[in-house]
C-alpha cells in the first residue's frame, strides 16, 4: 500500500475514534474515576486492559505497510475495540507521540539485558545478567534526561500532515525511566540475575545497597531534569487504571505539569518472594524519594502484598494498592479499610481464558466483594493471554460482573 493509502486509513480510523472519543459516556466515566479516586462512594468501577490476547480479535489485523503509521493504527483499533467491550475505560480526544529520547547505547542503563531462551515451545526465559562480578558495576551509565528535537519534530510533522486536523496529537516528553525503569526493582533484575540478588541481599547486603542507591539517584536526577525542562505533561499519570481525581488536574493533552500534579506507579514484583523487611531495605526505601516527590501514588502490579500493606504506609502520597489474584483479599481489604483504593485483579484463568462459566465468574466476583466489603474497589481484568478466539466474551464479561458489583455501589 502506498503512503497514500496508509495515511486514508489512519484517517477513517481517526475519524472512528474521534466520534466515540466525543460520547457523553466519556465524562461519565470520567466523574466516575474523579469520585471513585477521592473516596466517594460509588458503584466499583471496572477496567479491562493489557490485553495479550488482542492478537486473536479481527479488528488487530493491520492494514498500513509504514512502520510509523502501523503504530498509530494499532492504537486506534485498539481503542476502538475497547470502547465496544463496554467498560470504565476512557477514551481520550487525543493520541499521543513519543518523543525520541536517547538512552545509553548499550542499555537502558549502558549494559544489555539479555535473555537465556527456554528449549521448550512456550516455555520461560532465564536472565543472563551483565552485571555477574560486582567489578561490572563500573560499566553502568549515569543517565540524563535528552530529548532529541529534531527527530521529534519530524515524526510529529509526520503525523501532524497525516491526522492533526482531525485530532490533537499529543507528545510525550517525560523521561525514559519511568514505571518498569523508575521501580528500580524490575532493572535490578535484569542487571544483576533474579536469583543472584536474592542471595545478595545476604552474602553482600552493602554492594547491593550501593547499587541500588545508583539506580535511585539516577532515576531522581532524570525526574528532576525533565521538570526544569519542563517536560512532564498532564497526560503522564501513571496509576494503572484512570487517573482522574478531585486533588489533581486532569489529564490534558500537550499541558505542562509538575510532578506534584501527577500520579506515579511503582511495583516490585521481582520482590515477591521476599520478606517485607528485605522488601522495605533494598527496594522500598529507594523507591520513596521517588514516589514522594509526584501528586499521589498507586503501588503493586501482578506481586501478592497481603503481608506488606502496613510496610506501604510508609509512602506519603499512596492512594492506591493492587490486590492480585494471588493475594488474600480479605486480608488484604482489613488491612486497607477505607485508608487506600483497594485495585482488585481477579484471576483472568478463572474468567475468561480458560473457558467462559458465567456462575463461577459470579461466586468469583462475589465472594471477593463481600470480602472486601466497606472498602473502595474497583476491579481491573488483565494479563489476558487468551479469549480463545472469542472476543465477545470480553464484553459478556463486564456485563456479567456488572450486574453484581452495582450492588455494592
Amino acid at each position: 500500500m502506498a503512503q497514500n493509502g496508509d495515511v486514508a486509513v489512519l484517517r477513517e480510523l481517526t475519524r472512528q475514534y474521534v466520534e466515540i472519543a466525543s460520547k457523553p459516556i466519556q465524562d461519565e466515566r470520567r466523574e466516575l474515576w474523579r469520585r471513585h479516586n477521592s473516596f466517594e462512594r460509588t458503584r466499583p468501577p471496572i477496567y479491562v486492559r493489557w490485553l495479550a490476547a488482542w492478537h486473536e480479535a479481527e479488528e488487530s489485523k493491520l492494514k498500513c505497510e509504514d512502520r510509523f503509521y502501523q503504530h498509530f493504527e494499532a492504537l486506534l483499533r485498539m481503542e476502538i475495540f475497547q470502547d465496544g467491550i463496554g467498560d470504565d475505560s476512557v477514551q481520550e480526544p487525543w493520541l499521543t507521540l513519543g518523543a525520541v529520547k536517547p538512552t545509553p547505547p548499550g542499555g537502558i542503563w549502558g549494559l544489555p539485558y539479555n535473555r537465556i531462551p527456554s528449549p521448550e515451545r512456550g516455555g520461560s526465559w532465564m536472565f543472563d545478567p551483565p552485571l555477574k562480578r560486582w567489578e561490572d558495576i563500573e560499566g553502568l551509565a549515569e543517565i540524563h534526561h535528552v530529548v532529541d528535537e529534531e527527530a521529534t519534530a519530524r515524526n510529529l510533522a509526520r503525523i501532524q500532515d497525516a491526522i492533526g486536523d482531525l485530532i490533537e496529537i499529543n507528545v510525550d516528553r517525560a523521561p525514559a525511566w519511568r514505571v518498569w525503569h523508575a521501580d528500580i526493582s524490575y532493572d535490578l533484575a535484569n542487571l544483576r540475575g533474579l536469583e543472584q540478588i536474592m542471595w545478595d541481599m545476604v552474602d553482600a547486603p552493602e554492594r547491593l545497597h550501593r547499587l541500588c542507591r545508583f539506580l535511585s539517584e539516577g532515576i531522581q536526577r532524570v525526574h528532576q531534569e525533565a521538570e526544569e525542562a519542563g517536560d512532564w505533561r498532564l497526560t503522564d499519570h501513571q496509576n494503572q487504571a484512570t487517573p482522574y481525581s478531585r486533588e489533581l488536574p486532569d489529564p490534558r493533552a500537550n499541558a505542562p505539569a509538575s510532578r506534584k500534579q501527577l500520579w506515579v506507579f511503582a511495583a516490585a514484583q521481582e520482590m515477591a518472594q521476599v520478606s517485607p523487611a528485605m522488601h522495605e531495605e533494598f527496594i522500598l526505601q529507594y523507591q520513596l524519594p521517588i514516589l514522594s516527590r509526584f501528586g499521589l501514588s498507586a503501588y503493586g502490579c501482578c506481586e501478592d502484598l497481603t503481608h506488606k500493606i502496613d510496610m506501604l504506609r510508609q509512602i506519603p502520597n499512596l492512594r492506591r494498592i493492587a490486590v492480585t489474584p494471588v493475594a488474600d483479599v480479605r486480608k488484604c481489604a482489613e488491612q486497607i479499610g477505607t485508608d487506600y483504593i483497594l485495585s482488585w485483579r481477579p484471576n483472568p484463568s478463572q474468567m475468561i481464558c480458560c473457558g467462559f462459566d458465567p456462575d463461577l465468574i459470579r461466586t468469583v466476583v462475589r465472594d471477593a466483594l463481600e470480602a472486601s466489603k466497606g472498602c473502595f474497589v474497583d476491579m481491573t481484568l488483565k494479563d489476558v493471554q487468551t479469549v480463545q478466539h472469542n472476543t465477545a466474551n470480553l464484553r459478556e464479561w463486564v456485563k456479567v460482573v456488572r450486574g453484581i458489583s452495582d450492588g455494592y455501589a
